[in-house]
């Protein structure tokens, strides 16, 4: 699920929208300024790699007549200027892009809302190609003497091609086409050769099928091998899993759209793994235990050992089982962690010349160790006093990761000799900012995105081992940010059981008003997030906008998010709509004697997503302590949400009679509503689907409650669009003004 947290006039359990006849005064902060042109916050590029060679950055840019439009850029890793590599303008010929309905999930599954070239790869190790695809086809671009040269390798834009890779030689690439795998030599005249034949409809060959993009964060399906020879592919059956259709209602017409979506409870889709001979097709499958409570139910990460070994990550369907299976002659297990509530996903498997790297909350903090690939035997690398986040690279200087401070609110950069021994702070570390880095293959050179709150996201290139850096390109914030930028005050805030700290940021309001003021709370409480620390907060001109409006805001994390020990993160166990509401109704209540000029009584709620489903949980309550609530995208009924994600922290919805449901979904609580609601969600929602808040609705108008709703045709899950996102911004607002300030 992903973590939305901005986000929506009066009616009775009907459409309706208010907008505020309130203006913004000339030297205030307009809400048309949070969504137009040029961005507040500036632009970091997108995408950016380093390429193999470690000669070139590249990097997805905004066009500049149309910053909806990603070009591909790059820039030389000495310094200089970036130029632009390719734009889709310049080879479609004034033809409109198209997309497959396929193509266009697989987007929103990385959360890209642009047009353009949306992806790309470098294609080889000797930093001269670039493969991407785009409307249908597919495109190389090469680095020439005389500049970069554009190459259409096909031509059958009816017949889509995904997620192209190249061959790690470069010499020919792969690709999926109508649900089956196809091979082509790069050489000139090279035709496409089909290693399958069975995909169909419900039959696909290397794409990453919806529970793995989703909820795993793994948006791809095959894999080369070193040589080039083999590849490793993901064969997924969703014959069995259930269609939903989807109705996406646009203002003159509707779109009825099927999708395979596996609610809780609900049958899976059937992945397998195969290697296949990359010149012939000849398939070898990689075998894994099926039955029994700790059978393989989800794949979650795949690929090749150096020697050729293909391996795979891969869960049991309650998800407290995660083993590491490599695959020789036979199948042996190298690793197995477990955990009574849930074993998280992680990305951190890297070979090294002491075993391979691995992290582990099995000490109840996450931190890396290596693992004897022959024995299993484990040896502790880092003892860091909070959790790893990731492991970067590990290179001649030893291991680079990243690991939490500050109980969570920063994020830094360290290395630590691969013998072990005490783990150092990379050059540029400072309090109150956020780093992470992606590296080279050599861990020679690192490209490091570093932020602070109020400070948007600058990209750097650094050498390890050296103090200096080099900027790379991004437009730089507006000039007028600066004058709103809002520094919080930090609160440690405790949690409903009476002993745990939680990170709390609160914002007084900036309207030149003495007495107490309306405040809105921002909170996300599901897990795998976090929303309190001192990064760039994406929220910020909103937080301002609203200040300047005469609200206070508070953000909160409770227990149960991410980037904490485990027995924090584990608050969530058989236990949504408990925890985070207990702990959410606390520290609302702890705000008046902790900051001054809080009106208790005028206290909002503003969420997305998971937060959307604490937004009208908090207000489906005779204890809420909130005067009005917005809920935007929530998840109403547990049973309508995806399998891995719901199952791994409720367990088997049985029918939606599980107690852990029961307590959980929403409708049955309709009849507790007693403040101001404003629901909010886009028809062609294909995460948290429209039927959750159509289902509350129904509930709502059985109870004879009224409420605001506000929808959004045609719109998905992040209602993404400066049209849209303006509308949203100036029905809350309007929603808050009503509901949170006294009549004039």
């Amino acid at each position: 699920m992903t973590s939305f947290l901005f986000r929506a006039a009066p009616a009775c359990a009907a459409l309706a929208f208010a907008v505020s006849a309130w203006a913004a005064p000339a030297t205030g902060l307009p809400l048309e300024r949070l969504v137009s042109d040029p961005p507040l916050a500036g632009r970091l590029p997108r995408q950016a790699e380093l390429s193999p060679g470690g000669q070139w950055v590249s990097f997805l840019r905004p066009s500049a007549a149309d910053s909806e439009v990603l070009e591909l850029w790059a820039q030389p890793a000495t310094g200089g200027e970036p130029r632009k590599l390719v734009a889709a303008a310049d080879l479609l010929g004034g033809a409109a892009q198209q997309l497959s309905e396929a193509e266009k999930m697989a987007l929103e599954r990385k959360r890209i809302s642009q047009r353009g070239i949306t992806g790309y790869q470098w294609c080889g190790h000797d930093d001269s190609a670039l493969l991407f695809p785009l409307s249908g086809d597919l495109y190389l671009v090469k680095l020439t003497a005389t500049g970069p040269q554009a190459q259409r390798l096909t031509r059958t834009p009816g017949a889509p091609k995904q997620d192209p890779r190249c061959s790690p030689d470069g010499q020919r690439l792969a690709y999926v086409q109508g649900g089956n795998l196809f091979v082509m030599p790069l050489a000139e005249g090279g035709q496409p050769r089909q290693l399958t034949t069975d995909g169909s409809d419900t039959v696909n060959w290397g794409l990453a099928e919806f529970i793995a993009a989703e909820e795993l964060s793994r948006q791809r399906g095959f894999w080369w091998s070193a040589d080039g020879l083999s590849l490793l592919a993901l064969r997924v059956d969703e014959s069995g899993v259930a269609v939903k259709t989807r109705a996406q209602i646009f203002a003159d017409r509707t779109a009825m759209t099927q999708q395979r979506y596996p609610a809780a409870g609900a049958t899976n889709a059937q992945v397998t793994a195969f290697v296949l001979d990359a010149a012939g097709g000849q398939r070898r499958e990689l075998p894994l235990p099926r039955s029994g409570k700790d059978g393989a139910e989800y794949i979650s990460r795949a690929g090749w050992f150096a020697d050729g070994t293909p391996w795979l990550q891969w869960f049991n369907r309650e998800q407290t089982r995660l083993t590491l299976t490599e695959f020789k002659t036979e199948p042996r297990d190298i690793a197995v962690e477990t955990d009574a509530a849930w074993v998280e996903v992680h990305d951190d498997l890297i070979e090294t010349p002491r075993g391979l790297l691995w992290s582990s909350e099995a000490s109840g903090r996450r931190q890396l160790l290596l693992i004897d690939r022959a024995t299993g035997r484990r040896t502790p690398l880092t003892q860091q006093p909070e959790a790893v986040a990731h492991a970067v690279c590990v290179g001649e200087r030893g291991v680079v990761f990243a690991a939490a401070g500050d109980m969570g609110k920063t994020q830094e950069l360290f290395t630590v000799p691969l013998a072990g021994g005490s783990a150092q702070p990379l050059p540029g570390a400072a309090q109150r900012q956020w780093r992470d880095a992606k590296a080279d293959k050599a861990c020679t050179r690192l490209l490091v995105t570093r932020s602070a709150w109020g400070q948007p996201p600058q990209l750097e290139l650094r050498a390890l081992g050296q103090q200096g850096a080099i900027a790379l390109a991004g437009d730089a914030p507006a000039p007028e940010l600066k004058a709103f930028s809002n520094t919080p005050l930090a609160l440690a805030l405790t949690a409903a059981d009476g002993r745990t700290p939680l990170n709390a940021f609160f914002f007084a309001a900036n309207d030149g008003r003495e007495g107490r003021h309306p405040v809105i709370v921002m909170a996300y409480g599901g897990p795998g997030a976090q929303t309190v620390n001192w990064s760039w907060g994406r929220d910020m001109p909103l937080i301002a906008y609203w200040q300047q409006r005469g609200y206070g805001v508070m953000t909160l994390d409770t227990r149960g998010m991410e980037h904490r020990d485990r027995e924090f993160t584990r608050a969530h166990y058989r236990a949504f709509g408990n925890v985070e509401v207990a702990d959410l109704f606390a520290a609302v209540r702890q705000l008046p004697d902790r900051v001054p000029g809080v009106d208790p009584a005028r206290i909002g709620f503003f969420g997305w997503s998971y937060g959307g489903y604490l937004g009208a949980r908090a207000v489906l309550d005779t204890d809420t302590p909130f005067a009005a609530a917005v809920a935007v995208a929530p998840v109403t009924d547990w049973t309508l949400y995806d399998t891995a994600y719901t199952e791994r922290y409720l367990g088997m919805p049985e029918g939606g009679k599980a107690p852990t449901y029961a307590s959980a979904n929403l409708p049955p609580r309709a009849a507790l509503l007693s403040r101001p609601l404003l629901l909010v969600h886009g028809t062609a929602d294909d995460n948290v689907l429209f039927e959750h808040t159509l289902r509350l609705v129904e509930a709502l108008q059985t109870a004879g409650k009224t409420f605001d709703l506000q929808i959004y045709p045609g719109k998905a899950h992040g209602i993404a669009g400066r049209a849209a996102r303006l509308h949203l911004y100036r029905t809350m607002d309007a929603f808050f003004e009503r509901t949170l300030k006294p009549a004039p």
